[in-house]
């Protein structure tokens, strides 16, 4: 009894327990962004070019991590998501035609994840007419039938899984003085393609849908500014770790496909293409972490979607609520794991062509919804006390209109073609 007493009043101890218990939000919502276009879009990126595009995962991180805070802190201090935020703000129509291209947006993005899915199982020789309704099953199972709690432990269960990339790029024995020469001294190519790899790397780190469920997951889980501090190092690690895992992957496909002059259009590629040069078991493993993000993404993709569009419309959103206490979230949360899995079990379902579409939609709505955010975080109406201070709106607005710019020219330079 006196050394559980003991335990009780060490305050070392409180800390870590308190840190344990905040911790969920940022790391889920930075892992989710390593999903299956992710992991393709690093793959085919260090293939192509090798180790001198891995520095394009530094102002990835900034970027990861700035818009992460804002949205952290916005929850904390208002106690409201995202989109609920919007609709008071900017009325009922900006909030109905950004909320429609999301929805489209992400049964798209659903898709690919589905097709991330197949493509992994594949590879263990399972059809896509088992692994992907299986896997349908069981993500409606643990949305209907747990908890935002056991939820969010499954969720980070998943997140940790994803470190399995670690194990790949050193069976790939890569030369980590380059590795690090690299992430310093960038080695920028003046070409169009080489533009479009660097824009793909940045913007598949931050998408206009994560922004709505890391409010959202920061709500349900309850937390206040006065946990500030251990929410931010949530946050912190979240974004650290997704571009840890983003560089294990690239080191991986650098070491071997470049090295080797493979050339891949996918990450299911990248995951058979490394076995004769990383190893069996690498290539296993790389196949098994692109279905554990695929999997991990085909959740919280349609469960966010449905949770914020339900929370701008006002109707009852949140896994901690049975289906007949909200209907209209479970009803969508349904239709667009159905429709997801539906397209990707369609014969000759193109795809490429739904992946390139749903980037598109979500390039012209992502500076939308990171204007907003500004506007909103700077308010103080809002805000109160907590406005960015002078630091960080230099950082935040310079991400901002990065981010605009880089977003135009993704959408921009692919026009270029039809002059030649």
């Amino acid at each position: 009894m006196r050394y559980w007493k003991n335990l009780q009043e060490n305050k070392v101890l409180k800390n870590i327990l308190l840190f344990l218990a905040m911790l969920g939000p940022g790391v889920i919502t930075g892992s989710v962004d390593n999903d299956a276009g992710g992991i393709t879009t690093y793959s085919v990126a260090s293939a192509t070019y090798g180790y001198p595009i891995i520095w394009v995962l530094l102002p990835s991180f900034i970027v990861l991590l700035v818009v992460q805070e804002m949205n952290m802190r916005m929850g904390a201090c208002t106690g409201k998501g995202l989109a609920d935020l919007i609709r008071e703000n900017f009325g009922i129509k900006v909030t109905f035609w950004i909320f429609l291209g999301l929805l489209i947006a992400d049964i798209g993005n659903t898709a690919t994840e589905f097709a991330g899915v197949a493509g992994s199982m594949g590879i263990f020789g399972i059809s896509k007419y088992i692994s992907v309704p299986a896997t349908a099953l069981v993500v409606w199972i643990l949305v209907t039938k747990g908890n935002y709690k056991i939820s969010e432990r499954i969720f980070l269960l998943f997140s940790v899984c994803l470190l399995s990339y670690v194990f790949s790029a050193l069976a790939a024995k890569p030369d980590w003085g380059q590795v690090a020469h690299s992430l310093v001294n960038p080695q920028i190519q003046f070409n169009k393609d080489y533009l479009i790899m660097v824009l793909g790397i940045v913007g598949t780190t931050i998408a206009p849908w994560m922004q709505f469920y890391m409010q959202s997951a920061v709500i349900e889980k309850g937390t206040t500014m006065d946990d500030y501090k251990l929410a931010l190092a949530d946050v912190v690690i979240g974004c650290v770790a997704t571009i840890a895992v983003a560089l294990f992957i690239m080191v991986a496909c650098a070491a071997t496909l470049h090295a080797n002059h493979i050339t891949i259009n996918e990450a299911k590629d990248a995951a058979l293409a490394l076995k004769p040069f990383a190893g069996a078991f690498a290539s296993a493993v790389f196949a098994f972490g692109l279905f554990v993000a695929s999997i991990f993404s085909a959740t919280i993709l349609p469960l966010a979607t449905a949770f914020y569009i339900c929370e701008a419309f006002g109707f009852n959103a949140g896994i901690d609520k049975q289906p007949e206490d909200a209907p209209q979230f479970y009803a969508l949360f349904a239709a667009i794991l159905i429709i997801g899995c539906g397209i990707i079990l369609m014969p000759h379902a193109p795809l490429i062509a739904i992946t390139l579409w749903t980037q598109d939609i979500n390039a012209m709505l992502l500076p939308v919804v990171l204007i907003s955010m500004q506007l909103m975080v700077n308010n103080p109406d809002i805000m109160g006390a907590h406005v960015n201070n002078k630091a960080q709106n230099m950082i935040g607005w310079a991400t901002t209109i990065i981010l605009i710019a880089m977003t135009a020219l993704l959408m921009i330079l692919p026009l270029f073609d039809s002059f030649k």
